[in-house]
């Protein structure tokens, strides 16, 4: 089992890229866990079609200890196992708080065990790299980061703290950086500025995706391009993003 944590800022396009390489590796035989770490709860949406589903911290906050692993679960396309560690409520508690719970109650009631995934991607906002937010890259957790980024100043800027975050980690047995995807935006110079970004933190870019409409088709549709529009151009991005990920990750 292979565990990967991707990161990046809000409304980069990571729970898309996250949902559609889920996609893909199941499309090729993988059992795969996805475990959403945005306390927005919406990253395995695409994925299972089922709007709003329980999370973690919900199930915590509503029945303590009392619940089933298959509370917590729900599976997606291609039996991709969804998980959405959720949020606090509204001006209450600490966002982190779901993903610690999240990891801990999953380990707790042997998903690993039962499910088995040969792997486990977390979908991680990297605004804030702090508290539960790191959770993902210590160890015991992800083996390898990826960061997503644009070429928008606001979006290195966040995938420069993370590598920094990661960085001062290694010491610690933690995860280590994998690369950079490039999630073009197509602003002026994006990349240079994104490998540029590449350079000052030791790293290469992995993997690019294009801007397309077909995204947003899929996303109107509820589902992920690799299901909706599985010929597209985007799936194929996709797909080689995917087999590029588990290559670095020496998944065979």
């Amino acid at each position: 089992m292979v565990k990967i944590a991707v990161y990046g800022k809000g409304g980069i396009g990571k729970s898309t890229t996250v949902s559609n390489v889920s996609a893909a590796l199941a499309d090729m035989g993988y059992k795969v866990m996805q475990i959403g770490c945005d306390p927005k709860a919406d990253s395995t949406s695409s994925l299972h079609g089922q709007g709003e589903i329980a999370t973690v911290l919900d199930l915590v906050r509503e029945k303590k200890n009392s619940f089933a692993l298959e509370d917590m679960v729900h599976e997606g396309y291609g039996g991709v196992i969804c998980v959405e560690a959720g949020g606090p409520t509204p001006g209450l508690g600490c966002a982190g708080r779901g993903i610690i719970a999240a990891l801990e109650k999953l380990k707790e009631k042997g998903a690993y065990d039962v499910y088995k995934p040969d792997v486990v991607i977390y979908d991680v906002l990297g605004d804030v790299v702090c508290g539960g937010f790191s959770m993902p890259m210590r160890g015991g957790y992800a083996d390898k980061v990826f960061v997503i980024t644009s070429g928008e100043n606001m979006a290195i800027h966040a995938a420069a703290n993370i590598a920094v975050a990661i960085d001062g980690f290694k010491d610690r047995g933690y995860a280590s950086l994998g690369g950079i995807i490039l999630n073009h935006r197509d602003v002026r110079d994006e990349n240079a500025k994104v490998a540029e970004l590449a350079a000052d933190i030791n790293s290469e870019i992995v993997g690019e995706l294009s801007r397309s409409e077909t995204v947003t088709d899929a996303e109107d549709l509820g589902k992920t391009v690799i299901e909706a529009f599985p010929d597209s151009e985007m799936a194929e991005e996709y797909r080689c993003l995917a087999k590029k990920l588990i290559e670095i990750c020496g998944i065979r």
